[in-house]
């Protein structure tokens, strides 16, 4: 089981004062333990990938992180550059104050403008920052990035008021159907955290616990 779980984890590094030493660890891990990707900042993508050439471990990176408060432009830019720097999957985070507005357009062609980017190059998952939303705004959010044309539907930054919680991936999973992707990230940290939130929906697993969670033990990380 340990190893079916590995391979739908992003083994995640996100901090702003990760090191180039910290990244080197987590891509020897991600090989070692045969993870789904590593999930780095932009600045880490090339890196990453180097290390990573001729291996299954994709490289992930972030696109708006952790607001989701840049410009459309400036999102399809970022996710470009990353792809260019050898990024195979993109997360990116919504607008999520025009989500509350209500601008739905908006958000829809924000989310948008990072699928087309991606689009024959990397898989997409829309990062919707479940614990800032109501039930309603989520299952919104859920429905602009089907529409969107995303790969995957994700809970949170990890950097945030909240992570993800079991009753959130069932409502996405409920939400977007069979087709779609659900990615579970923010407080997962041990494996019993990860079949939860398996047995819920999720298809993928965003941590910096992989390690931990496939060795049976527990955590204290907040991502």
């Amino acid at each position: 089981m340990s190893s079916q779980i590995a391979k739908m984890i992003d083994h995640t590094l996100l901090k702003a004062d990760a090191t180039k030493e910290q990244v080197k660890t987590l891509c020897e891990e991600a090989k070692e333990y045969s993870f789904a990707s590593v999930c780095v900042n932009p600045t880490w993508v090339q890196y990453a990938s180097e290390l990573l050439a001729g291996t299954e471990v994709k490289v992930c990176t972030v696109i708006g992180f952790p607001l989701g408060a840049t410009t459309s432009a400036t999102k399809a830019f970022e996710t470009a550059n990353a792809i260019e720097n050898g990024a195979t999957e993109v997360d990116m985070v919504i607008n999520i104050g025009a989500l509350k507005d209500k601008n739905f357009d908006l958000v829809k062609e924000d989310i948008k403008a990072v699928v087309d980017a991606a689009k024959g190059k990397a898989l997409t998952k829309v990062i919707i920052e479940t614990s800032l939303l109501t039930d309603e705004e989520k299952e919104k959010a859920c429905v602009l990035a089907v529409e969107a044309g995303t790969d995957f539907v994700k809970t949170s930054t990890g950097f945030s008021t909240g992570g993800a919680t079991v009753e959130d991936i069932a409502l996405m999973r409920k939400t977007v159907g069979p087709e779609i992707g659900v990615k579970a990230s923010g407080g997962v940290r041990s494996s019993e955290d990860t079949e939860k939130m398996i047995e819920a929906g999720a298809t993928r697993i965003g941590a910096s616990s992989g390690v931990a969670i496939v060795n049976g033990l527990t955590s204290n990380s907040d991502y």
